[in-house]
């Protein structure tokens, strides 16, 4: 059966992509998604989503069906839920480069959502996602629930390799009918791929470990390229001959908001910084931090997780303080405080405490760091299994500290700058003029450019300081 084929059968009788309980079920979800990872970038670019992706779906037969939302993370990902809610993170957009990459991006979403792979991934997996899930289940703690890995599930479902080739041919077939090139779906997986490549040599870690971002809800491989071409070829296009409409979506994504929004503060590899609060830690080796909007969350070795929050601080001082959050995180689970030690971080009164909870039957082990800033409290709550090693949370709890007024001041926005490429200019060069801690390796992955290769085009994306 061929793409478009299967697209009109997927789209017909009982198993219509959208039905009204997916439309209901999708418009609940939605203010919670958006709640749970940075909340809509609004502006030009949003609305240079929507219209696209009203293309897109147009394209598949879903005209007026979709609805299409840039989300405020810098985490580079895309993703679908039932109803055509279909959502891109400010990060993927970020590494784009035309506006046929983005199609290829929003047309995969929808392959997906004609596909109906969510329902069946969902159905499939459902006992599996208990495990990951009991520990919310049971206490009723959405916070604990995030740090036990539920966000994870509902930032994007993994699918399985024949639903991502499913989506990418649906997708491919989809970029074509809305007049634009679909050999630029392979591109766009290869600069996934580099982009993923790139964070774990950033982090010196596995990408795995950290929140899902792209190649873990959409395993990226070789063969999807390759399978990806000759989809495209397929659709009796040669390379090049629609459109990919580059100097449009430069325009477009001209002074968007790069890396971390300054009101979430910033992650910087292992380090968090927020200006307006005015406080900093940093995480040991072998750690990574997550942005998101209630809180950071943290990743260590051998599953230790947790996050770093904070709330107004009562009468009661920290030792209240951490019995309320011990009690709002472990409702209806057996948990029991073994330690309570005042003490002082950095000049912050602190104190660190250390209790026993049994989850499922499971023994677990909750550390807990709290500090007293004014009237506000901050504090890390750490999970692990019993009997893992105290060192490195002695380092992250020893980390917290207050800033100055002059380093807040430092701590500035970041954001896309397009920039004329001009006579001798290379990509060492213009990489000098990046506001980046790694400016080359930035600058390749940000215009999707091998290392080794000269410049091709006429305009680039450097990320400068945004203006005060």
């Amino acid at each position: 059966m061929g793409a478009a084929a299967l697209a009109l059968a997927a789209c017909s009788g009982a198993d219509a992509p959208v039905t009204h309980s997916d439309r209901e079920l999708g418009a609940q979800q939605h203010p919670q998604l958006l709640a749970e990872f940075g909340g809509e970038y609004a502006g030009d670019e949003a609305a240079y989503v929507r219209a696209l992706g009203e293309r897109l779906a147009a394209a598949a037969g879903l005209e007026g069906q979709c609805t299409f939302t840039l989300v405020n993370s810098d985490v580079v990902n895309a993703f679908a839920v039932p109803g055509c809610y279909i959502y891109i993170t400010r990060g993927l957009m970020g590494i784009v480069n035309s506006e046929a990459e983005l199609g290829a991006v929003l047309g995969h979403e929808i392959g997906h959502i004609v596909g109906r792979h969510a329902q069946r991934q969902q159905r499939g997996s459902l006992l599996r996602q208990l495990g990951v899930l009991a520990v919310g289940f049971v206490t009723g703690s959405a916070a604990l629930t995030q740090i036990a890995g539920a966000a994870a599930g509902l930032f994007g479902l993994r699918y399985s390799r024949s639903q991502e080739y499913e989506a990418d041919t649906l997708g491919i077939t989809y970029l074509a009918a809305a007049g634009l090139d679909p050999h630029e779906a392979a591109d766009m997986l290869e600069a996934l791929g580099r982009n993923e490549r790139h964070m774990a040599e950033t982090r010196g870690s596995d990408p795995a470990r950290s929140i899902p971002e792209w190649a873990r809800t959409h395993p990226l491989s070789a063969k999807r390229s390759e399978r990806a071409r000759a989809a495209a070829a397929a659709t009796g296009h040669a390379d090049n001959a629609l459109p990919e409409n580059v100097a449009s979506y430069l325009a477009a994504v001209d002074g968007m908001t790069f890396g971390d929004d300054p009101a979430q503060g910033f992650v910087i590899g292992r380090t968090f910084a927020h200006p307006q609060m005015r406080i900093a830690f940093a995480a040991p080796a072998g750690f990574s931090l997550t942005n998101s909007p209630q809180a950071i969350l943290i990743e260590g070795p051998d599953g230790m997780r947790g996050q770093f929050a904070g709330g107004r601080l009562s009468g009661g001082g920290l030792e209240d303080y951490v019995r309320t959050l011990l009690a709002e995180l472990f409702a209806g689970a057996a948990v029991e405080v073994t330690s309570a030690v005042p003490t002082t971080v950095n000049g912050v009164p602190a104190l660190v405490a250390e209790a026993r909870a049994i989850v499922q039957g499971e023994p677990l082990t909750v550390a807990v760091a709290a500090y007293r800033a004014g009237a506000v409290a901050y504090h890390f709550v750490m999970l692990s299994a019993p009997g893992s090693p105290a060192a490195p949370l002695a380092e992250l709890f020893g980390s917290f500290r207050l800033l100055s007024e002059a380093q807040a001041r430092s701590l500035r926005g970041r954001a896309i700058d397009v920039v004329p490429v001009g006579p001798g200019d290379t990509p060492r060069t213009l990489a000098q003029r990046m506001a980046s801690p790694n400016p080359l390796a930035d600058f390749l992955v940000l215009n999707g450019l091998a290392p080794g290769r000269p410049v091709d085009r006429r305009q680039v994306k450097i990320v400068t300081f945004a203006a005060r």
